[in-house]
């Protein structure tokens, strides 16, 4: 789901018009004005889920970032009701909503949660809810290409005493440190509650050519001492196998950087890309042959 689309905004949207925008559709696809329409039900579920995600600022810049399909792997439907107020809704619409939808949603709100998929709620006078199970963590390696790419990933994990087979979505762009959801896939409960959910920590292995940093890639090039002086060319070969002949000016710096734009890697699933850099490094021989040294103690001699 487009949450933008959803509400007919922009991406630029003020919070103002956001709210202003959900309050019309609210209204227009509002349970009361549509019994029985399962068509404007559907869409009631949908305006009010796009608004739980644009109104909450942090929600809604995970969404801005990520994107839908990676918005969503973070977030599960519980995650996104979260510090939602739904009951609220009905306040929005004449002190609470008619007393015919608070009554098909359960009066109380429980019911209400439910109709938004959040599951049984115990209303207002409480009840006690089962333990959930244990959440578990893990850790995840992957590699720059998947990192740039995406992937799907088959692993083993071993919760509860058996061994499971999951299969994990990695999103374009995935950070070291950032961790992937597994719902459900934890701990089982004692007391029959929902089981835990598995914590994926990602890291990201080693590159023999480059090293990251944020959506940018840094490689090393070596040049001799001559190349750094009168200018040269180095081959640069990105994570895709394109290559690309770097020109090199003539009185080069040692650890001056030459950028390769938009070759880095993605900035979320629907991110621009970074660039590469690189990163150059003045070779000095270890040894030198007869010839050599006479030419380096020439060049000397000229001030060089």
């Amino acid at each position: 789901m487009e949450y933008y689309a959803t509400l007919g905004v922009s991406k630029t949207a003020s919070a103002t018009e956001i709210k202003k925008a959900y309050r019309q559709l609210a209204l227009k696809y509002h349970p009361d004005k549509n019994q029985g329409n399962k068509t404007a039900e559907d869409k009631f579920k949908e305006i009010n889920e796009a608004y739980a995600v644009l109104s909450d600022p942090e929600k809604k810049k995970q969404y801005d970032t990520y994107g839908s399909t990676g918005f969503h792997q973070r977030y599960s439907q519980e995650d996104i009701f979260r510090n939602f107020d739904l009951n609220d809704i009905l306040r929005q619409f004449g002190g609470g909503g008619s007393a015919k939808f608070r009554s098909n949603m359960g009066g109380d709100g429980a019911q209400f949660q439910s109709f938004f998929g959040q599951g049984g709620g115990c209303g207002t006078g409480g009840c006690h809810q089962p333990a959930k199970g244990q959440d578990l963590t893990y850790q995840i390696s992957v590699t720059l290409d998947e990192v740039m790419h995406g992937a799907e990933k088959n692993i083993t994990l071993r919760t509860n005493g058996t061994t499971q087979n999951v299969t994990v979505k990695i999103p374009k762009g995935i950070e070291a440190g950032k961790k992937l959801r597994l719902k459900g896939k934890g701990g089982t409960s004692s007391q029959g509650g929902a089981p835990g959910d598995i914590y994926l920590k990602v890291e990201v292995s080693k590159h023999d050519r480059f090293v990251r940093d944020g959506d940018d890639l840094i490689c090393d090039k070596w040049i001799s001492f001559s190349d750094a002086c009168l200018g040269t060319k180095v081959a640069v070969e990105t994570l895709e196998g394109k290559k690309f002949m770097v020109t090199v000016p003539s009185g080069i710096q040692p650890d001056a950087r030459l950028r390769i734009k938009g070759h880095g890697l993605p900035s979320g699933p629907l991110g621009n890309r970074g660039d590469i850099y690189v990163k150059l490094g003045v070779q000095v021989p270890e040894h030198l042959s007869d010839e050599q040294t006479q030419l380096v103690l020439s060049l000397q001699e000229a001030g060089l």
